[in-house]
């Protein structure tokens, strides 16, 4: 750890220009970028690409993460990938932010017994990041959400459910940053659509996302949050769209509040354990909580 953050000194002295926070952050974004490609690795041309930084800075800055052992490069292809200190870093973070592993059994039930594909996630900034996808035992599967794949939130039912667990003031500054990526990418959707699925996503207890990603693909979630109210995650379930008649979801909805509490139990005890205590946050809208069936 202590290598790590004297290294990590030198990303400022390796920025093209700007100030020494500045570079800090360029370089924060660039291991985000490799960080999407973490199984397949990311090529330079693509950092510089989607960083917008030219192609010297950006490599500065890729070897300032190496020296820190944040980021590696395949000595063959040239890729970039995600280097093992992240591995420990996570590690050290796993007690507070380990809500893959506290969601593992659930994940394993809600598969069981719906015989369809579940998944967790958790949000990244404007977007949710699939953590984990549990298959189900049904033949026709959907294959519309894979792990490590991110959309922005509002985009699938998992992300729905997150999304719709913000403050309106926080919708509405995610949906006024994703508006031309939503435009751009997603021609089932528009934020005016995302607000309409918001609220009603609230009304019901848990979204639904009516195959708007991908056709015949129909998918329902449910947030996950920690004991003071903020947004830890959603679990959800997708299934093709004949499998998502209407008495299917309330069936599907009272499993996930079901594997929601247990998560939310989890957390619950997690956090009581560390000291300080973390205080009460003000209430925030949040979804109802479905009756069981």
């Amino acid at each position: 750890m202590e290598q790590v953050i004297e290294n990590l000194s030198g990303v400022r002295e390796s920025a093209a220009s700007g100030s020494g926070a500045q570079a800090v952050e360029r370089a924060l974004q660039l291991l985000s970028i490799v960080g999407r490609g973490a199984e397949k690795g990311v090529a330079l041309a693509d950092v510089v690409a989607d960083s917008g930084l030219n192609k010297p800075t950006a490599r500065r800055l890729l070897m300032a993460l190496m020296r820190s052992r944040l980021v590696e490069q395949d000595e063959l292809t040239r890729r970039y990938y995600l280097g093992g200190e992240l591995y420990v870093l996570g590690m050290l973070a796993s007690r507070r932010h380990g809500l893959l592993e506290m969601a593992g059994e659930s994940l394993k039930r809600l598969s069981a017994k719906s015989a369809d594909t579940s998944f967790v996630s958790m949000r990244r900034d404007d977007y949710a990041v699939c953590l984990h996808r549990e298959e189900g035992t049904h033949p026709v599967r959907t294959h519309a959400l894979l792990t490590g794949d991110q959309n922005p939130l509002g985009v699938g039912a998992g992300s729905l459910a997150m999304l719709a667990a913000l403050p309106d003031a926080d919708v509405e500054a995610i949906l006024g940053r994703i508006e031309g990526v939503i435009a751009a990418q997603y021609p089932g959707y528009s934020t005016d659509i995302i607000r309409e699925d918001v609220a009603r996503t609230r009304e019901l207890g848990y979204a639904l996302n009516p195959g708007r990603v991908i056709a015949n693909s129909w998918g329902i979630g449910m947030a996950i949050l920690l004991p003071d109210g903020r947004l830890a995650g959603a679990l959800s379930i997708a299934a093709i769209d004949s499998r998502m008649g209407d008495a299917r979801q309330k069936e599907l909805a009272a499993q996930l509040a079901h594997e929601v509490e247990r998560v939310q139990g989890k957390l619950k005890s997690l956090f009581s354990s560390e000291k300080p205590a973390l205080r009460k946050a003000p209430q925030t809208a949040r979804s109802r909580t479905p009756e069981r069936v």
